[in-house]
């Protein structure tokens, strides 16, 4: 998993963040073993904003996958993952385990599950 942090740590560097100045960075390691990267994009209509977790997820769907093994998410401040990323991080990859990271190099591991208990699902879509 030090490749994996490694890597969101590096993504954090593209981030275009010129309204909060919060850089984030995060990588998902696919079931194959690629690591694909993303950064958050902020726009100055804020909502139209995108986290660096559903960036890395959506560049790893665009490029054909569909099952992934971990997640790894870096900020200054070893922020946590907003609801929106928790629940499309559920919807896409189930629960995984999910590492944050500091600029102190402080690693929390946790999971979807965890981040996102009684989540809503495709199962109640029934």
């Amino acid at each position: 998993m030090e490749n994996l942090i490694a890597h969101a740590k590096s993504m954090r560097t593209l981030a275009h963040a010129p309204y909060s100045n919060y850089t984030v960075g995060a990588a998902v390691l696919t079931s194959d073993g690629e690591m694909i990267g993303g950064c958050n994009v902020e726009s100055s209509s804020y909502g139209l904003t995108c986290c660096a977790e559903r960036v890395a997820l959506y560049r790893a769907v665009a490029a054909g996958h569909s099952s992934f093994k971990a997640l790894a998410v870096a900020t200054e401040n070893g922020g946590s993952l907003c609801g929106a990323c928790r629940q499309v991080v559920w919807d896409l990859c189930g629960d995984i385990p999910i590492f944050i990271t500091d600029n102190q190099n402080n690693v929390k591991k946790t999971s979807t599950l965890q981040l996102l208990p009684e989540a809503f699902d495709q199962s109640k879509l029934k």
